[in-house]
């Protein structure tokens, strides 16, 4: 395997051509013999009715072609900002990236995040010039954008002048010749530039037409000599990256293996559950059941560089690291890329489909963790976190199609966050009815915006034990999912200063149970402050309609902070709360006649008068109503500490 292997992406922004870019690829390789088309839903990576239905791509999918002598297996990505989680998982299992921009309408803010995320990461990127067919397609306009707003360090292959002017400025040695008068040859230049490429340097550029083949070859070329091969570790170490369901063996997940090899019988030591006695979490083997490669067969083994598809190992979510997490290359955390920013009630249209639902949600939120759904017994409903309308559609959509469930999504409604207002203890005794015991004290400050939740103790181990103090901490993500406003808590300092055990009436969950209680009371203490999500926008406009769309950013309460144009454009960047930019790409479309554009991002949170956001109810009892709380606690009442699932 190794050099003769590439991991390899396909991106764009909507509408650029990927997908029927992917079929071309799939076409020249001799994978194919016929090129499917998203209009006519018959593409070979859109593989869900849905994606076949709409003719968008929802899901990322993975096939595999020879090109020469290589192998390639080609991840095709969503375009649409709401399946930003399936671009970011994508990511996790590539080594190498193909960009591709549209010819007529160039560089989009979607492609400047996409970018960006790459070179975040470290990720080596072609770019491709399509639909170069088209009336108004201009390559060196293109080329000039991505210059201006992608990297100065790109460069069309063919174009020696071009690759000169990209080495020269990356090469000191190239640079001094070149003011000698001693300019490299043109394969020199090339492999100069390729060695820069495969660092993330420098960015080929090439240009051609999904729809007619022109410039596939060369991409192909391309791929194989300007993309890196997988880097290979001896240490088990790989990421699950998709999911996907067998009627016969049930669930597999895709599997990007960096070292090691994982195959069938094989038995994989995987964490298991939190033991809230120890705050430790138990590892258990599971062992590999079928082992299937990137086209579907049984092949017994994938080795490290690979990706394949592993059933056996349970319900292991996407997102999960397999083996060393110290030796892939980058870090896999779920929502670094995209987060979703709002939450969506589920209600089916037969109240009896609740338990239905409430499983199918389940495993809906195993193959996409940001979808993060959760049931409230006490409020006797199920929500979902989304990214936006179309995903809720297709949320709909995939529920009926795959679960044969009628449910109504209901109007999403934006996740805010709280923080404490000022300095304060938090205080609880957790000693009646006995056996118990569970004394704690935190000192509990507000942090910088953008900060999270930091934890220290200064409590020695003779006042609590060293195992109770884990538990405190291992409590605390719970206990501060919901503040005193309903929301997460974030930007504070949290300081155990003070508390006890008892030698003969502590239980081994007592801490687990006084925890939420201490941080509640120092919440009510110390005052909330409501915290609204703040977008960063990106938009793409046409000159005339700037002035429309800055007075349209100062109404929904934005700030302009960065203007840049050019001959053609301006692209204009703001910060505005999403609670009032929710419905703003359809106001643009109509205000620049579908000739403007938008990306956004979340720039970070910011206080909001609690007028003009909202509360959120409260799932399960709350800590403050202590009798009814300690009763749960002791499952005496139905649905636990916490009311979630």
């Amino acid at each position: 395997m190794g050099n003769a292997l590439r991991n390899t992406g396909i991106f764009a922004h909507v509408d650029a051509g990927k997908t029927t870019l992917s079929e071309q690829i799939l076409l020249r390789s001799g994978k194919i013999r016929t090129p499917g088309s998203v209009d006519r839903g018959t593409a070979h990576t859109d593989t869900l009715d849905v994606e076949r239905r709409r003719g968008i791509s929802v899901r990322a999918s993975c096939v595999c072609f020879h090109w020469k002598d290589m192998e390639i297996n080609l991840i095709d990505t969503p375009g649409h900002t709401d399946f930003s989680a399936e671009i970011e998982e994508s990511i996790w299992a590539m080594d190498g990236a193909v960009l591709v921009i549209c010819g007529v309408e160039g560089v989009q803010p979607q492609t400047e995040l996409l970018f960006e995320a790459f070179q975040e990461r470290r990720i080596p990127v072609i770019l491709f010039i399509n639909k170069m067919d088209r009336p108004g397609a201009d390559a060196d306009r293109v080329l000039g954008q991505i210059r201006r707003r992608l990297s100065e360090h790109a460069a069309f292959l063919e174009d020696t002048e071009g690759l000169l002017e990209t080495v020269a400025d990356l090469d000191e040695k190239v640079m001094e010749a070149y003011l000698e008068g001693k300019e490299p040859g043109r394969e020199e230049l090339l492999e100069i530039f390729r060695e820069n490429a495969l660092q993330g340097r420098a960015f080929p550029v090439l240009k051609g037409s999904a729809l007619t083949g022109e410039g596939v070859d060369a991409l192909l070329d391309a791929m194989t000599a300007f993309l890196p091969p997988p880097r290979m570790q001896d240490a088990l170490s790989g990421v699950v990256f998709a999911s996907e369901t067998d009627r016969v063996l049930g669930r597999g997940v895709w599997v990007r293996l960096y070292g090691g090899s994982l195959a069938a019988r094989q038995g994989v030591e995987l964490p298991g559950r939190l033991d809230p006695a120890t705050g430790t979490v138990s590892m258990v083997t599971q062992k590999i059941t079928q082992v299937r490669n990137v086209d579907g067969s049984d092949c017994g083994k994938i080795e490290a560089g690979g990706i394949g598809v592993i059933f056996g190992l349970g319900h292991l979510p996407v997102g999960q690291v397999i083996g060393k997490e110290e030796d892939l290359p980058r870090r896999v955390r779920p929502g670094s890329f995209r987060t979703p920013l709002l939450t969506v009630k589920a209600v089916p249209e037969n109240p009896e489909d609740m338990d239905r639902l409430r499983k199918a949600a389940a495993e809906m939120s195993e193959e996409d963790p940001l979808l993060e759904a959760s049931y409230s017994r006490t409020l006797g409903e199920l929500q979902f976190h989304v990214m936006g309308n179309i995903q809720q559609e297709i949320l709909e959509e995939d529920l009926k199609t795959r679960y044969d469930l009628d449910v109504k999504l209901m109007k999403p409604s934006v996740m805010y966050r709280e923080t404490i207002a000022r300095e304060t203890v938090g205080f609880a005794a957790y000693t009646m009815p006995k056996p118990c015991w569970a004394i704690l004290k935190f000192l509990m400050k507000p942090l910088p915006p953008g900060s999270g939740i930091t934890f220290e103790s200064i409590v020695p181990g003779r006042q609590i034990l060293e195992g109770y103090q884990h538990q405190v901490e291992q409590a605390l993500p719970l206990a501060l999912k919901q503040g005193r406003l309903g929301w997460p808590v974030t930007d504070v300092a949290i300081t155990l200063i003070d508390g006890n055990h008892h030698q003969f009436h502590t239980h081994p969950l007592d801490f687990i149970v006084a925890t939420p209680w201490a941080i509640q009371d120092g919440l009510a203490r110390g005052g909330s402050v409501l915290l609204e999500p703040i977008l960063r926008i990106r938009f793409l406009l046409p000159p005339e309609c700037v002035g429309r769309v800055m007075s349209d950013v100062a109404g929904m309460r934005g700030t302009v902070v960065d203007t840049q144009a050019d001959a053609e454009r301006v692209v204009l960047t703001a910060l505005v709360p999403l609670a009032s930019s929710m419905d703003y790409a359809q106001v643009l479309s109509a205000v620049t006649s579908g000739r403007g554009g938008m990306s956004v991002q979340l720039n970070g949170y910011a206080p909001c008068p609690l007028e003009l956001g909202t509360t959120c109810p409260r799932r399960g009892v709350d800590p403050l109503d202590t009798s009814r709380y300690i009763l749960a606690a002791r499952s005496a009442l139905e649905g636990g500490i916490f009311d979630l699932d």
